[in-house]
């Protein structure tokens, strides 16, 4: 079985091609103002404009307003909105309802736990995306892209109704190991692929996409 992977955090068209031409099943647009990978409405048309192939375009969002989405598909057309806050699962069903398009919901992973929220969310969003927790005393800690990853064996054998994809400090050297322990299908990457915050580099996208290819999966 095929695995696929999200290249998410994409800012510069350099990367934005480096993305589709080596084979992501998914780019993601972050609209989050802290986020050093933010982009604008605009910023993220034009960007979208270097997506071919049928690339599916996703738009990052955390506890957004209505406003931010709708001010967003004016400018562009996405294939998943990714809400990567606290949204609750009537969040996601008000938001799925308003705009008519499937959501991808991130749930936060630092423990056992954490796996409690699955039944939250399952058969609410589209698909689901686990990345590990930020960070508690880290002052400048984001809600998701902050190159940390969590226990991968949490995941092992779970079984879930909703598709599901895997992030969380993900890069080439290490997705096949996150791969063979959890079971995931589709990964997703953002820190592991940039030189810094914000700034990614299109060599580190093209390595974590052959890593990804050259999976072998049953």
């Amino acid at each position: 079985m095929t695995v696929r992977a999200k290249i998410c955090g994409l800012n510069d068209p350099v990367a934005v091609a480096a993305a589709v031409r080596h084979g992501a099943a998914f780019v993601g647009f972050v609209f989050y103002p802290p986020s050093p990978r933010n982009v604008s409405p605009d910023e993220a048309a034009a960007l979208a404009g270097g997506v071919t192939g049928g690339v599916q375009k996703v738009g990052l969002f955390v506890d957004p307003e209505d406003a931010l989405i709708a001010a967003v598909l004016e400018k562009l057309s996405l294939d998943y909105i990714q809400l990567h806050g606290t949204e609750s699962p009537e969040r996601v069903r008000e938001i799925k309802a308003k705009f008519g398009l499937p959501v991808l919901k991130a749930i936060k992973i630092d423990s056992l736990a954490s796996l409690d929220e699955i039944a939250r969310y399952e058969n609410v969003a589209d698909m689901l995306l686990f990345d590990a927790k930020e960070p508690k005393n880290k002052a400048d800690a984001l809600p998701g892209g902050n190159g940390l990853a969590f226990d991968w064996q949490l995941l092992a054998g779970i079984r879930i109704a909703t598709p599901w994809m895997l992030a969380g400090g993900l890069d080439a050297g290490n997705v096949a190991e996150a791969v063979r322990i959890s079971g995931t299908r589709i990964v997703d990457t953002s820190s592991g692929v940039e030189f810094a915050p914000g700034r990614k580099n299109p060599a580190a996208i093209e390595a974590f996409l052959k890593a990804v290819a050259a999976i072998e999966t049953k």
